[in-house]
């Protein structure tokens, strides 16, 4: 499993959970989610991210499309937060 750090990238409009660019928060080995810059989470975008923070963290086969990935965005279309993802 690769340990993938989660950066807020830019924010588009206003961001009700008060995400600012260089934000960031990682997803550790067996899938814990840990607070980084802000402590807090904003459950929408975690919710939203988790399923392709799941399957980013794992190996997988380098032709897979998730390996492609480089973002991913809140669901709030009108105060988009984009977060660059970085398996480290």
């Amino acid at each position: 499993m690769h340990q993938v750090k989660c950066t807020v990238a830019s924010v588009k409009g206003n961001c009700a959970a008060g995400y600012k660019a260089g934000d960031y928060f990682w997803v550790k080995e067996s899938f814990m989610v840990e607070a980084g810059q802000p402590k807090g989470l904003c459950l929408h975008a975690l919710a939203a991210l988790a399923p392709y923070l799941t399957a980013y963290a794992r190996h997988t086969d380098p032709e897979d499309w998730i390996n492609l990935k480089q973002t991913f965005q809140c669901p709030d279309d009108a105060n988009a937060v984009i977060f660059r993802v970085a398996r480290e």
